[in-house]
């Protein structure tokens, strides 16, 4: 995988608050109790590294550019050309996307990683990761949605109503493939400026970049933009709301709340900084309803009028939801969860659809005009294997029946992620049995 990061996370929206962060007033996922974790070592530092990237040329009015950072990886020789190619020659630059639903640490998935954990990282999720590595870090940029705050040290640790999962989940989050990930849901608060200032101190310290949140005003005006492939991506992260704690008077901009305004002026300034594709992460919706709301559907029309944004990845329902079509541009209306101890077992509210998670793979083209353009969309779909918190490749592993006490579950939740993927008329290709 050859990246360029440049990170500093975009967007000046948000909600006017009128007060100091108050109790959440309302919960968003599992029914499960909060229990104490022992503490632990705090996480390792990764073994990404960093150097300057040129400074962009354009920056948006808000804020004055920045240099910033940038990691690369040498190819090896023989991907290397002897000579450079005239540009009139130049294959078309091509990339592929891949994106992740919801990483929701309960209770009972920090335990567990805690169980597998040793002198590198006290809580390893890695193990957790280890049958659907492979198609995250084969993607040229992976991006999944850290759905809760990091603890600093590994204290503190909460798995509901107000979320505090480990800070070895970023190095974890790193080293299993993953470039970046939205940031910005309705838990961004749980632990109050402090926590997303940790956060995003953590994700530097791994490598990864970060977009939704904000430690500085500069921070926050300045879009998320990753150099993949020589392609320029933007990447931006947004969520209906906070479970009912307010931002500061004077931290407004340190996550960033749905407002289409907001989200298109964010966008243009991305494309001023060369972006030449806008992916915008989104937290909304109903949780545990399949289809996709009414203000999903408006909001993301309106998104999707003008030519500010190419993609739509919606995360919040903890349920798969459908991919559409809309003004040539496609919506993925929700991923699901990718990692949570959500089910009928642990929940009453919770569908058999809330084991359910993806991969959804987007593959770019440059088309003859220079612009990129969706040429496919694929799907590897997963299950939450709550015994051990294991991520399955629903289809890998009925192909290899390499879990036959489980062919049952994994055959109605690749029916179900397969038909509901499809159900808007967006022909899908999923991976899983001929």
């Amino acid at each position: 995988m050859l990246i360029c990061l440049v990170v500093w996370l975009g967007g000046c929206g948000g909600q006017e608050p009128t007060a100091s962060p108050a109790a959440p007033t309302q919960a968003s996922a599992l029914a499960e109790p909060e229990e104490a974790a022992p503490a632990a070592s705090p996480a390792p530092t990764p073994s990404k590294e960093l150097s300057p990237a040129p400074t962009p040329t354009a920056a948006p009015t808000a804020a004055p550019t920045a240099a910033l950072p940038e990691i690369t990886s040498t190819p090896s020789p023989a991907s290397t050309p002897s000579a450079p190619t005239p540009a009139s020659e130049a294959e078309p630059r091509h990339i592929r996307l891949a994106f992740t639903g919801d990483l929701l640490s309960h209770t009972a998935v920090f335990r567990q990683a805690q169980a597998y954990g040793g002198d590198e990282l006290a809580f390893d999720y890695r193990p957790m990761f280890e049958l659907v590595k492979e198609s995250v870090s084969d993607a040229d940029l992976a991006i999944c949605h850290l759905e809760t705050p990091l603890s600093p040290d590994n204290r503190d640790l909460a798995g509901y109503p107000v979320f505090n999962a480990p800070g070895d989940l970023a190095a974890a989050i790193a080293q299993v493939g993953y470039d970046g990930c939205s940031t910005a849901s309705n838990h961004s608060m749980d632990k109050g400026i402090a926590g997303i200032e940790v956060t995003l101190d953590l994700f530097d310290r791994a490598g990864l970049g970060h977009a939704g949140m904000a430690r500085t005003p500069l921070e926050a005006a300045i879009p998320t933009l990753y150099q993949v492939n020589g392609v320029t991506i933007g990447h931006l992260s947004y969520t209906y709301g906070l479970n009912g704690f307010i931002l500061p008077d004077n931290r407004t901009w340190a996550v960033d709340v749905n407002s289409a305004q907001d989200i298109l002026d964010e966008a243009r300034a991305a494309i001023e900084l060369g972006a030449e594709f806008v992916v915008l992460s989104i937290h909304w919706g109903a949780e545990y309803q399949v289809a996709p709301t009414a203000q999903q559907r408006a909001l993301a029309k309106e998104l999707l009028a003008g030519d500010e944004i190419d993609l739509i990845v919606g995360t919040h329902a903890h349920v798969i939801q459908p991919v559409e079509r809309l003004g040539g541009n496609l919506v993925i209306y929700g991923l699901g969860n990718f990692l949570s101890n959500q089910s009928p077992q642990s929940c009453r509210s919770c569908p058999p659809e809330s084991t359910d998670g993806v991969i959804v793979q987007v593959d770019l083209m440059e088309g003859e005009s220079g612009t990129m353009e969706v040429v496919a969309i694929s799907a590897v779909p997963t299950w939450v294997d709550r015994r051990t918190f294991t991520i399955v490749d629903a289809g890998a592993a009925l192909v290899a029946d390499s879990f036959p006490e489980l062919t049952r579950q994994l055959e109605q939740s690749l029916a179900r992620t397969t038909t509901t993927l499809r159900s808007y008329g967006v022909d899908v290709v999923v991976a899983g049995p001929p």
